[in-house]
């Protein structure tokens, strides 16, 4: 005897549309773009301005040694200023650069939070229109499986819906839709909902002995879970095992 056993799953879709994403995408890029255009320029004019500095420096620096003889003290002076301009110029260089790197680093991590916001967005729309269908699919497989046309007129029809049965099926596996084979394969609860446990001495238990109601995969996720019937130990063997054991 085959007994019922309850049980459901239930999907839950973000309401959210991936235009208002985009929307919200495009509006935070426009509002960072002063920002990332701000940073570039500082950059540049600093380091411009700390090459072109340096190097004038350095000229009037060779032109004082020239004129001046020796190292007097200064000399020395002269240099020591210098060298203090070279370092404050070298420091607002580094502190431009580590800020544009930083401002970088954010609308990269922003922008990789964005895609895959709308990514997740997109297989959840994508999930609910294709269980929309699948009720559809069903009613082709049941159709192909007890309707057996006996005369011309019926073949013809026949043939004429399942071509449409091929063309749905078809698109399906374009999309990434499989349906999952599970008759002979162990109970898996991730992708299976066992309905009835039959006893049994022909498979081992917790075999899928049939599925009821074909479940399918988007990709490497469940869309709709099969309702299959498990293989359960023969009546009596509980008896058995516990009178071996006595």
């Amino acid at each position: 005897m085959s007994n019922p056993i309850e049980s459901g799953n239930s999907n839950h879709v973000n309401e959210s549309t991936p235009a208002g994403l985009e929307g919200e995408v495009a509006e935070t890029r426009a509002a960072m773009e002063p920002d990332l255009t701000s940073a570039e320029e500082g950059f540049e004019e600093v380091s411009s301005g700390a090459e072109s500095f340096v190097a004038t420096e350095a000229s009037s620096s060779a032109e004082f040694t020239e004129e001046v003889p020796g190292e007097g003290a200064e000399a020395e002076a002269i240099l020591a200023q210098l060298a203090e301009k070279v370092e404050s110029l070298q420091m607002q260089l580094d502190e431009r650069t580590n800020q544009y790197k930083r401002l970088v680093a954010d609308f990269d991590n922003f922008r990789k939070r964005t895609e895959k916001e709308k990514e997740d967005l997109d297989n959840q729309v994508k999930r609910k229109t294709l269980s929309e269908l699948l009720p559809v699919v069903d009613s082709f497989d049941l159709a192909r499986t007890q309707i057996k046309p006996q005369t011309e007129a019926e073949t013809s029809i026949h043939k004429s819906y399942q071509g449409v049965y091929k063309q749905l099926v078809d698109c399906l596996k374009r999309i990434g839709v499989a349906p999952m084979r599970p008759e002979g394969k162990p109970f898996d609860p991730t992708m299976h909902e066992a309905v009835l446990r039959e006893p049994t001495d022909e498979y081992p238990e917790g075999t899928v002995l049939e599925e009821l109601k074909r479940g399918y995969l988007l990709g490497d996720r469940v869309l709709r879970y099969a309702m299959v019937k498990v293989a359960a130990a023969p009546e009596g063997t509980d008896k058995e095992n516990e009178s071996q054991a006595e």
